[in-house]
């Protein structure tokens, strides 16, 4: 089964949270698919992704730019495409994808949305019957993560 993290946003916004969780991903070794709601979304998040910070370089890459095979993050709007053979599925703004054909998935919402919450519930719960291994972390006061019951 694969190990199912959820990510309740609180503090900062998925443009400055999702930066320092891929890079995490990419120090162990990993590649990332990071599913959004939207083609907008998409293209908004690959603008955050290489200006976050100025010091750092967090390669990554859509169907806009090509090579998938070559990205060690990249970015859809299409759940079920894995082209660049990862082994970590980010799941943002609702989006759905095969959690059960990657090791770990994060699935990332805005905790100040009442509506976000209450599908990351039912998804908690579908997870949860499936037999997923599930975890859950609250973002603290400096933006950092702590990790719940």
């Amino acid at each position: 089964m694969t190990d199912i993290a959820f990510y309740h946003l609180q503090k900062l916004p998925l443009e400055r949270a999702l930066p320092k969780l891929l890079e995490k991903t990419l120090a162990a070794g990993k590649r990332a698919v990071v599913v959004t709601g939207s083609e907008a979304r998409v293209e908004a998040l690959n603008v955050a992704l290489w200006t976050y910070d100025p010091a750092s370089w967090l390669p990554h890459g859509g169907a806009r730019d090509g090579h998938a095979a070559d990205q060690p993050v990249w970015l859809t709007a299409a759940g079920e495409e894995n082209p660049n053979g990862a082994a970590f599925l980010f799941l943002t703004d609702g989006a759905a994808g095969p959690v059960e054909a990657y090791e770990r998935c994060f699935e990332l919402f805005d905790g100040n949305d009442a509506a976000a919450v209450e599908a990351a519930r039912a998804r908690w719960t579908a997870y949860k019957a499936a037999g997923h291994a599930l975890a859950y972390w609250q973002q603290t006061d400096s933006g950092g993560w702590e990790k719940k019951g």
